[in-house]
């Protein structure tokens, strides 16, 4: 079959129904192109226009949406992403989560921009989409097989796949589903696949090739960007150490969470840092396609070559647990891939089971440091096999049951990633308000506060408008879709920001945190936009999508009842510093919200105001 060229974007969506086994096209109109460009921001304006507010996440009402941005399919560098959106059963909120890989290119070779699935299959099927065509295939015989099992069963150089572990069939509320060796990792998508009976999304290679608007302009603005990262020392260090590169930072600055968050470094902490890894196992780079920066790697664990963990599973399912063998972490990790679980709620879930079973709340043989008992629970909680079925639900469900609220770290249901807040003024206001509960990637301040040292990290001035800053700078990057890691190189290294010393950058985003942030320049990444599509987008307009995408979202949950009270820290967070910190520190939320929340347009209970939305053309 012959090559057929997409011109940036055809703005077809395939919408199936598991139900009626029917299938139909949605149009996307310009108009909500340039509003909410793609990826999450479309994804969420076609989840708020058809998904009823007060839905069972388990239930046939609940929605899945999988988008691509206009860059899938380009070879823009860390371009190879796709986004998933969908109501959470974990939070109960909107759930939303970005991966790596080539799902979305191969969708976009089908001629599709995104996918919609509707209803629920009353048998468990796999759905394959080639071109126009979908088949409902029966998966009876891959229900209750782990994820690299069925991978290798149906997987091919034809192919594309998103596959659900059995965490996924038994609905355990943070299951994840894989994408090769990518995951969307949190907030419960595989759980919600498991309620539909949906085992598997194949995606054949089609006849699309996505071609730029301004082919010349898109090379130049591709051979500026990778210039910009590598050079840039965050890119480079990532390239090396892949995420666990940030272990350094973060144990210089004692906020790496031991023992369910209890301490903030340990004696042993160095054995889980990029260097030691790297040297200990001999990794390699592993990575996303078209990519630049080279943070996926793997190396040699338990005598077998495996993927190198995230940071965060190295601090949450490592040295949350107090476990520092990085062999023992990678078996931990093993364990969740092949299962389908997301390995931050495991780790933080765990923890809390931990501390709960050592204060007599529960009665369950699980301690800090003890990786067999580890391994039993996360294939209890995988199975739902006796204390499984309520580790399953999470921290903060178990919290409700037994009590211990205190120190379920989690915001809004979501468990907490690894960096403890009382090390960050600014990551801990991120936490708090961030649309899917405590994920450190809405915001990420502690770049600015710890990794990179521009942001005092022991106080609240200029985090707010840090936070909005990223909030929206975020939103509009996976909406492109485009790996946030760039943010690094391409606003880093451009001319303003590189001749400047970094005194003098420090000062500015600390004492003139809103002129500062007006300085930066991230116009490669409109530019990028209107290489692909044609469609001119200024740098504000740019942003102004971000920030409508963002708003959004936080509309959404607030119609599912998310108020101010929801916008806070666990209890350990707030009143009560770590064991280990001589300064004693807690982190002062309060006066950063409410600064906020007025930076935000939000009223007094955390909600939109009406005329800010319009003015958004919300």
């Amino acid at each position: 079959m012959s090559e057929k060229k997409i011109t940036g974007i055809l703005n077809r969506v395939i919408e199936i129904d598991l139900s009626s086994k029917t299938v139909s096209t949605i149009s996307i109109s310009m108009d909500q192109r340039r509003l909410f460009l793609g990826g999450k921001g479309l994804g969420l304006k076609l989840m708020y226009d058809r998904l009823k507010p007060g839905i069972d996440p388990f239930g046939e009402e609940n929605i899945i949406i999988i988008m691509t941005g206009v860059l899938t399919g380009t070879s823009a560098p860390c371009s190879g992403r796709f986004h998933a959106v969908f109501k959470s059963p974990l939070t109960h909120i909107i759930g939303s989560s970005s991966c790596g890989g080539s799902f979305g290119r191969m969708l976009k070779t089908n001629g599709w921009d995104g996918l919609i699935i509707r209803g629920k299959s009353p048998s468990p099927i796999s759905l394959q989409i080639h071109h126009d065509q979908v088949e409902f295939l029966d998966a009876k015989d891959l229900w209750g097989k782990d994820i690299s099992v069925v991978q290798a069963k149906i997987g091919s150089k034809e192919n594309e796949t998103i596959v659900i572990g059995p965490a996924g069939e038994n609905r355990v509320y943070f299951a994840n589903a894989a994408s090769g060796y990518r995951y969307l990792w949190r907030g419960g998508l595989g759980a919600v696949m498991g309620s539909k009976n949906l085992k598997t999304l194949i995606v054949l290679k089609g006849q699309y090739k996505t071609v730029p608007f301004y082919p010349e302009k898109f090379e130049k603005l591709k051979n500026r960007a990778n210039t910009y990262i590598n050079r840039n020392p965050m890119s480079l260090l990532m390239r090396d150490y892949g995420t666990a590169a940030n272990a350094e930072y973060i144990i210089k600055n004692r906020m790496l969470p031991v023992e369910n968050f209890s301490f903030g470094n340990h004696q042993k902490a160095i054995e889980i840092t990029g260097r030691q890894i790297k040297a200990r196992h001999h990794t390699k780079h592993h990575t996303c396609k078209p990519c630049s920066i080279l943070c996926g790697h793997k190396g040699m664990f338990n005598d077998s070559v495996n993927t190198v963990p995230e940071y965060e599973t190295l601090a949450l399912l490592g040295s949350n647990l107090g476990i520092f063998d990085t062999n023992f972490i990678s078996l931990f990790n093993d364990i969740c891939n092949e299962k389908g679980m997301d390995t931050i709620s495991a780790g933080g879930t765990l923890a809390w089971v931990m501390e709960a079973s050592k204060k007599g709340l529960v009665d369950i043989d699980l301690e800090f440091g003890h990786p067999d008992k580890i391994i039993r629970a996360l294939n209890a909680t995988a199975n739902l096999e006796g204390f499984g079925k309520d580790m399953a639900t999470g921290s903060r469900a178990l919290s409700g049951k037994y009590g211990g609220k205190e120190f379920a770290i989690q915001v809004k249901g979501l468990e907490m990633a690894g960096y403890d807040p009382r090390g960050a003024y600014g990551q801990g206001l991120g936490y708090a308000v961030a649309n899917r509960g405590a994920c450190h990637l809405s915001s990420f301040p502690v770049v600015f506060e710890n990794l990179l040292g521009f942001l005092d990290p022991d106080t609240i001035k200029a985090k707010p408008e840090f936070v909005k800053f990223f909030e929206n700078f975020y939103a509009a990057l996976n909406s492109l879709d485009i790996c946030q890691f760039t943010g690094y190189g391409l606003t880093l290294e451009t001319f303003l920001t590189r001749i400047t010393p970094k005194a003098v950058l420090a000062f500015l985003m600390q004492q003139l945190p809103s002129f500062a942030l007006s300085l930066v320049d991230f116009s490669i990444y409109p530019d990028f936009f209107n290489a692909v599509t044609g469609m001119k987008l200024s740098s504000r307009e740019f942003m102004i999508a971000g920030e409508r995408i963002h708003i959004l979202e936080r509309l959404m949950n607030t119609i599912e009842g998310i108020r101010k009270a929801d916008d806070t820290l666990p209890d350990r967070m707030l009143f009560e510093s770590m064991k280990d910190d001589p300064r004693k520190r807690c982190v002062p939320l309060s006066p950063m919200i409410d600064k906020y929340y007025r930076l935000r347009g939000y009223d007094d209970e955390g909600i939109p105001k009406t005329s800010f939305l319009k003015k958004l053309n919300l």
